[in-house]
């Protein structure tokens, strides 16, 4: 049903080339189903593409969630340590104990540095 005031109207179909028939109904049909399975099959692309999207960001917040709660861990660890060094340094004799330490850091770090580079 067209309406009256409905700007559109239909191109008249012209023969695509020299001694070529118009295109019939069938034909035109044809290529829509074409086109529609092609959308059809896109669309299932697209589908199974958002499904996989979905499921890899719930696999991502998961992993984060697990490593926010490893990190609220290791900073509540991290300060009680600090908390007990800086009472280390604060009694009698702390400064010489905190030498002993930095030293120890230090050969730590260098017997790692000689692992690394002969190893």
């Amino acid at each position: 049903m067209r309406r009256n005031n409905y700007p559109y109207q239909p191109l008249n179909q012209q023969p695509a080339g020299p001694g070529s028939a118009p295109a019939s109904h069938d034909t035109l049909e044809a290529e829509n189903e074409q086109a529609a399975e092609e959308l059809k099959q896109k669309i299932g692309a697209l589908k199974s593409l958002t499904i996989d999207i979905g499921n890899e960001v719930r696999y991502q917040d998961k992993l984060l969630r697990g490593i926010d709660d490893d990190m609220d861990r290791t900073s509540g660890f991290l300060g009680n340590t600090m908390t007990r060094v800086v009472r280390l340094a604060k009694q009698g004799g702390g400064a010489r104990q905190m030498c002993y330490m930095f030293l120890f850091v230090l050969f730590i770090f260098f017997i790692l540095w000689l692992t690394l580079k002969f190893k």
